[in-house]
C-alpha cells in the first residue's frame, strides 16, 4: 500500500533476517491481518512461512498505557520456510494470561483456502470467535460477492465526492442562495438521513465545475441530483454497528468520509436500491463486516460481502423493499421515491414509519428476512 506504516516494514525485515527454519514472534497492530495495504505481506506469510499463531488482544485492560482502549494488536508467530494451509487464531481477547495456554486452548483453526474465498481481493482474515462463525461464513459464501460484476442482473459500485482538505475552499459555513448542504457521515444513520444538521454548504455552480473537471457543464445529470446509497467510511468493530448505510435525498453533496453509490455508472432501479440497503444494514452483513474492519469501512471490505442478487422476480424481494422504503420515506423530500415504490398518490407522510416502536419492528423483520435469504436458522 501507499501508506508506509512502520509495522509493515518491521514485519518484512523480520522475515528477511530469518534463516530457513528460524522463528519470529512479534507484537504489531491488528491491521497486519485485515488491511488492504498488508495484502502482499499476507501473501508472503501464507506462501513462504508456516504461521504458528495469531493471538489478537483488544487493549480494553490497558495492556499498553497511552494507547486507546479499543485499539487491537496481535502477537503473531511464524517459521520461515514452507507454506501455511491452516493456522491457529484467537481474536478479541482481553487477558495476556490467556497467551500461556494458546494455541492448546481457545484457538480456532482457520484455513487459508477459506480466507481466499472470503476475501479474494484483499486476503483479509476474519475475526472468527468459534466454529459456528466458520459455518455461517460458509453459508454466506454460496452467494456472489457484492463487487463481483455479473451479466444480466444488477451490479453496484461506490465512489467518493469531495475531500475535506483538498476541497475545503468550496465549503461555506452558512446556507445561501444556490447553495446545497454537505452531508457528513455523522448526519445520517441506518435508514435515516436526518440524524444531524449540516455544518457546511457548497455553491452548486462551483461544485459542479469541480466535479466535472475539464468537462464543460452542459446541464448534464450528475449523481448528486438523484437519490443514492451512502455509507459511513469511519467505522470500527467495537461500535454498535460497523455498517451504517442510508439513502440520501437529492441535491446534497458529501465529503470523502462518506462512500456513495456511483449512480450514473451502475443504474440501480429504485426497488433494488432499497433491497441493497436492507441487506447491507442487516445484522448478518454487519456481523460479517465487524470481523474484518479495524477503523475504516473501505470499498474492498464492502465489495467482499456476499449478497444474494435478488430481483423483482423473486418472492422474497418485495417484502424487503417495502419495509426498507417505509423506513426511508418519512419526510417530504422522499415523496417522489414513495410514489415510485408504492404508486398512486402516495406520499412519505402516508407510508413512512416515524413511530420508534414501528421502526424497531420493521428493522427486526428485515433482519429476519435477510437472515433467511442466507439460509441461517435462529440458532
Amino acid at each position: 500500500g501507499s501508506d508506509i506504516n512502520l509495522y509493515k516494514l518491521f514485519t518484512e525485515q523480520c522475515f528477511n533476517l530469518l534463516r530457513s527454519g528460524g522463528y519470529c514472534g512479534i507484537v504489531i497492530p491488528s491491521g497486519i491481518y485485515t488491511d488492504l495495504g498488508t495484502k502482499q505481506l499476507r501473501e508472503m506469510l501464507f506462501g513462504q512461512t508456516t504461521v504458528t499463531g495469531l493471538f489478537c488482544i483488544e487493549n480494553r485492560k490497558e495492556v499498553f498505557e497511552g494507547v486507546h482502549r479499543s485499539f487491537k494488536f496481535v502477537i503473531m508467530s511464524f517459521e520461515k520456510g514452507g507454506h501455511t494451509e491452516r493456522f491457529p487464531a484467537a481474536f478479541m481477547r482481553h487477558d495476556v494470561a490467556e497467551l500461556e495456554r494458546f494455541p492448546q486452548e481457545g484457538a480456532i483453526g482457520i484455513s487459508v483456502p477459506l480466507v481466499r474465498r472470503l476475501a479474494p481481493d484483499s486476503l483479509s482474515v476474519m475475526e472468527f470467535k468459534d466454529p459456528t462463525d466458520v459455518q455461517i461464513a460458509e453459508k454466506m459464501l454460496k452467494f456472489p460477492l457484492l463487487g463481483e460484476r455479473i451479466e444480466d442482473t444488477w451490479n453496484v459500485s461506490f465512489t467518493r465526492e469531495f475531500d475535506m482538505t483538498n476541497h475545503s475552499y468550496l465549503f461555506k459555513t452558512a446556507p445561501g442562495k444556490g447553495r446545497l448542504p454537505l452531508y457528513e457521515g455523522k448526519m445520517f444513520h441506518q435508514f435515516c438521513s436526518n440524524w444531524g444538521e449540516p455544518k457546511y454548504w457548497l455553491d452548486e455552480e462551483e461544485a459542479r465545475k469541480s466535479l466535472l473537471g475539464k468537462q464543460s457543464d452542459e446541464g448534464q445529470f450528475l449523481d448528486y441530483q438523484q437519490y443514492r446509497l451512502a455509507f459511513r467510511d469511519v467505522a470500527a468493530s467495537t461500535n454498535e454497528r460497523a455498517m451504517i448505510m442510508t439513502i440520501l435525498p437529492r441535491n446534497v453533496f458529501c465529503p470523502h468520509t462518506v462512500s456513495l453509490e456511483n449512480v450514473v455508472a451502475t443504474c440501480l432501479g429504485q426497488q433494488t436500491r432499497f433491497y441493497v440497503l436492507a441487506a447491507m444494514n442487516s445484522f448478518v452483513v454487519d456481523y460479517l463486516l465487524r470481523m474484518r474492519v479495524t477503523n475504516h469501512l473501505s470499498f474492498f471490505f464492502v465489495y467482499g460481502v456476499p449478497v444474494p442478487r435478488l430481483t423483482e422476480k423473486d418472492a422474497a424481494f418485495w417484502p424487503i423493499v417495502e419495509r426498507a422504503a417505509r423506513l426511508i420515506c418519512t419526510t417530504a423530500e422522499f415523496d417522489d421515491l414513495a410514489k415510485e415504490i408504492f404508486g398512486g398518490r402516495t406520499t412519505a407522510k402516508t407510508v413512512g414509519a416515524t413511530d420508534a416502536a414501528d421502526r424497531a419492528k420493521l428493522r427486526a423483520e428485515l433482519d429476519g428476512l435477510v437472515a433467511h435469504l442466507y439460509g441461517l436458522t435462529e440458532e
